[in-house]
């Protein structure tokens, strides 16, 4: 996927080959020059240095590359592909059912909804021109009110026309947020806003020219701090929903990453998906999934693989001390030899890590991260990770990555995550390391924008800009994945409204539509007339701990750590029938509150464990129907 001002584009390569900048945003151009050039004063040898490394280390294993040259696609082929992943294929076929997109549709904010609709629009001019049977008309689709005018096929929208029909959807005001926030003042700490969608933010700031001046991501070393805005349901991280309901999530990000590049002035691209070649090797250059599955059968619910575990296990251990760890390179005839040895005894248990050089360590796993069939940034979206880049705002380009990893497939997005969590920990030793955020980012660019599977294009006179802004990424993820594995409030708010829609089956025809989007509004409304109720006593189970149930007073002031210490209190003074001791960690014949959580589970989302800051009057009132149940901290060590 490209971040492009144009639609016709060289083919995708490598991190290296990005495009320039949109004339939307070109007053801002300079702005991103600068902040390549803040950069002047930290040294890209160790960048330079691992790309030689890289291309010795693999001189002799050179492969074809597995992605053919992109041909130019055809009037609507992109269209119609971005609807096909955005789950919205069924409004571009003749005859096909659309309640599953009815229910997709009535989530939208209105800049979600105007991005699908310019897609509709491209492909419905497409077919008019290839002479084909017309799809229906956008307006019909998305229930268009207030306007008794219809438009022939044959007429085309302008943008303003478009925005104007939009008008109504079903969204959130973003106009009477204060976003002023967002020019930034340095050295202080600044709110991240996920309540609302971001491409509602960008619009705002646009209407309001608050983005007219831009801020260098860094003085010096020191990054701007961002402190992430709590509403009064609670911060909501990856991990925290279930299953079924973060499937929902990757397409509605990618559907709100199109809509904030629109925005922005970017045009959104993607790649093809590479073709994976089988491999005889169980370890190295094996896909994620594959080494996964593999993994599961030895140890179930494994979600990192177990080769991973063990290098990033065995340079905590002893790595994190050692000077240049990650920068300096072992030998590379040692690590082919210990690659061989690990494919043999690794499974086996046979392989000594404590006979294996730091060094060495840590080239076997950038090798690993290399050597994987697709990159782990994924061969659709790495050129949108490397294009963040031009994003000329900090706060925005943390949108988009934030976006783009919750797209990410899961294998793809643990693993990332242990990595990163890893490369936090050897910035954390820089005092003994010598290693700092800025040398560990420059390291660890090419392992993750390189791959052997794509075109080796560099555009004459980018090297050093594009190396830069790919090592400015890596910086990011690293500093800042707190945030980025965050699923934004407003996304948490559409998958609620998916479940909801889904549980009633709404039966709809294209005339019908704007009667879901008022029942919507009308049940909108009395959960906000249920808000004024000032108390309310709900029941909390601990099935799987206790017998009894927990009765709890709600005010507008509960929260769910006020909960978790009530049960603790009433856990230790009331004697309550305990069904499994071992699975409460005792200290001093106390019961930390730490060891448990709250879990938020049925009604309008299938399991959600809620952050101790939840307000659960206002819970309830979003959520009538669901259990509240409290579970171990999985997370937590048990003591048997």
């Amino acid at each position: 996927m490209w971040l492009s001002p144009s639609s016709t584009r060289h083919c995708p390569c490598k991190m290296n080959q990005l495009p320039p900048k949109s004339p939307l945003v070109s007053p801002l151009s300079e702005s991103v020059t600068s902040r390549v050039d803040s950069l002047d004063n930290l040294s890209m040898d160790s960048f330079w240095l691992e790309v030689e490394n890289i291309k010795q280390s693999t001189e002799a294993e050179q492969e074809e590359c597995s992605l053919a040259d992109v041909k130019a696609q055809e009037e609507g082929e992109a269209e119609a592909e971005w609807l096909q992943d955005a789950g919205l294929s069924d409004l571009i076929k003749d005859h096909a059912s659309e309640n599953d997109n009815v229910v997709l549709l009535s989530t939208l904010t209105k800049t979600q909804a105007a991005a699908v609709q310019r897609r509709l629009d491209t492909y419905s001019r497409s077919r008019r021109r290839k002479n084909k049977h017309p799809v229906r008309d956008v307006r019909d689709i998305f229930g268009v009110v207030g306007s008794a005018e219809t438009v022939t096929e044959k007429e085309e929208s302008s943008p303003d026309q478009l925005w104007h029909n939009l008008r109504t959807s079903n969204v959130q005001k973003p106009e009477t947020q204060d976003y002023s926030c967002t020019v930034r003042n340095s050295g202080k700490e600044e709110v991240f806003n996920m309540d609302i969608a971001y491409s509602e933010q960008a619009a705002v700031l646009l209407k309001g020219s608050f983005l007219s001046e831009s801020r260098r991501i860094m003085d010096g070393n020191a990054l701007t701090k961002f402190k992430i805005y709590k509403g009064r349901l609670g911060v909501t991280r990856v991990g925290d929903l279930s299953a079924q309901d973060m499937k929902k999530i990757p397409t509605l990000a990618f559907i709100e990453l199109t809509a904030l590049c629109d925005v922005l002035g970017f045009e959104l691209k993607r790649n093809k998906a590479a073709k994976l070649k089988t491999t005889e090797k169980k370890l190295f250059g094996v896909p994620l999934n594959t080494l996964l599955e593999n993994d599961q059968k030895l140890l179930p619910n494994t979600k990192v693989p177990l080769l991973l575990q063990a290098l990033l296990s065995c340079l905590e251990k002893r790595g994190l001390e050692t000077e240049g760890i990650l920068r300096v390179s072992g030998s590379q005839t040692r690590i082919k030899s210990l690659e061989q040895k690990l494919e043999r005894d690794f499974y086996t248990g046979l392989f000594r890590w404590d006979e294996v050089h730091q060094n060495d360590v840590s080239g076997l796993l950038k090798r690993f991260i290399r050597e994987l069939p697709a990159p782990l940034l994924t061969a659709e979206y790495l050129p949108a990770f490397a294009a963040v880049q031009n994003i000329p705002d900090l706060k925005q380009r943390l949108q988009a990555l934030n976006l783009l990893i919750l797209i990410l497939p899961e294998p793809n997005r643990n693993t990332l995550k242990a990595l990163l969590e890893f490369l936090s920990k050897v910035v954390a030793r820089e005092n003994n390391n010598k290693m700092n955020l800025w040398n560990v980012s420059t390291v660890m660019a090419p392992n993750l924008f390189m791959h052997k599977g794509l075109p080796n294009k560099i555009p004459e006179g980018k090297e050093k800009q594009l190396a830069e802004g790919a090592a400015d990424v890596v910086r990011m993820m690293i500093h800042y994945q707190d945030l980025l594995w965050t699923v934004s409030s407003f996304l948490v708010a559409q998958v609620r409204k998916l479940n909801e829609s889904n549980s009633k089956r709404y039966q709809f025809c294209d005339k019908r539509i704007k009667n879901l989007l008022r029942k919507i509004h009308a049940d909108k409304d009395k959960v906000e007339k249920n808000q004024a109720e000032p108390s309310k006593v709900v029941k909390v189970h601990a099935s799987l701990l206790l017998k009894d149930t927990l009765e709890v007073h709600l005010n507008n002031a509960t929260r769910v750590a006020d909960v978790l210490r009530q049960f603790q209190k009433n856990l230790c003074q009331n004697g309550w029938n305990i069904v499994n001791t071992v699975n409460l960690l005792k200290c001093n014949n106390s019961t930390e509150c730490t060891n448990l959580l709250l879990y938020e589970v049925g009604g309008n989302i299938g399991e959600r464990c809620l952050d101790p800051d939840t307000y659960l009057l206002d819970l309830y009132h979003i959520n009538p129907h669901a259990e509240w149940i409290i579970k171990q901290n999985p997370s937590y060590p048990r003591m048997f």
